[in-house]
């Protein structure tokens, strides 16, 4: 499945989701929880019950970035009858990108065995990052160390596989910095574990960011090539960090094509 600006915007946003899903209102407290190597911050309501879950880690180069850089999300999915969960992670140069991947399977592990006594249901988590974030996601989500996570939403890297990414000349300095060690690059490329597992669905999307397109289409097309069922986002009216920063403002379309795509990921 394909799913392009233009299609959301012809389809129309008022039909998709009612204007009360994007109300705005004063963003809520979260209840910030040590899980071990770092924070993260819970929000629900206090009558919640059994709700689906997103789990969101931020973005930032693998290198700066706080939990708390989540803007609409956790007004616009409480709202939606979600509880939102953000997580910090070490940053380097204190951790490398596979200590972060540990990180990130601890908070999740973490999120699945206490989110039930804060309204969440742990059988419907989906996993959601952006940028290094997406990375990831997309590395622990497919390695399986998400056991039991329903959905991956995957929005905006090129480093879903370093190997070709470097052959093609996309290895920047911010990937450099990253991922230093070319014996590492495939360990730490989501690509690499494609084939012979099961996974949930995913959503890919991508900005209009240099390669983003390119890199984010033959990920998914791999990823479809082994069965697993993908959505991919046309997100080229968007900059790399418009994608991230407009999720669950009045009219977004990549927000529209994520509440369609957990809604049928999540049942």
């Amino acid at each position: 499945m394909v799913i392009d600006r233009r299609t959301l915007l012809l389809a129309s946003i008022a039909t998709l989701l009612p204007p009360s899903a994007f109300a705005a209102w004063r963003s809520p407290s979260p209840q910030t929880l040590d899980y071990g190597p770092a924070r993260l911050d819970i929000y629900s309501r206090d009558d919640a019950s059994s709700l689906p879950v997103v789990f969101f880690i931020h973005g930032g180069a693998w290198r700066i970035g706080s939990r708390t850089n989540v803007n609409s999300k956790p007004a616009f999915l409480l709202d939606n009858g979600f509880c939102f969960v953000s997580i910090d992670y070490r940053m380097l140069p204190e951790a490398d990108v596979a200590t972060q991947a540990d990180d990130v399977e601890a908070a999740y592990r973490y999120v699945r065995a206490n989110i039930a006594r804060h309204g969440g249901d742990p059988k419907q988590i989906a996993v959601m990052g952006h940028s290094a974030g997406c990375h990831l996601a997309a590395l622990t989500g497919l390695r399986g160390g998400l056991p039991g996570v329903a959905a991956l939403v995957l929005d905006d890297t090129r480093a879903y596989d370093l190997e070709a990414l470097a052959r093609s000349g996309g290895m920047t300095r911010t990937y450099a910095r990253a991922f230093p060690d070319p014996a590492q690059w495939r360990a730490l490329s989501p690509a690499a574990y494609i084939e012979g597992r099961k996974h949930p669905p995913i959503l890919v999307a991508y900005s209009r960011a240099q390669g983003r397109e390119q890199d984010s289409t033959a990920f998914a097309a791999r990823l479809r090539a082994s069965g697993t069922e993908v959505t991919l986002f046309d997100g080229s009216a968007y900059s790399h960090m418009s994608i991230n920063r407009d999720f669950g403002e009045e009219g977004d379309a990549l927000t529209a094509a994520v509440m369609i795509f957990l809604k049928s990921a999540l049942g």
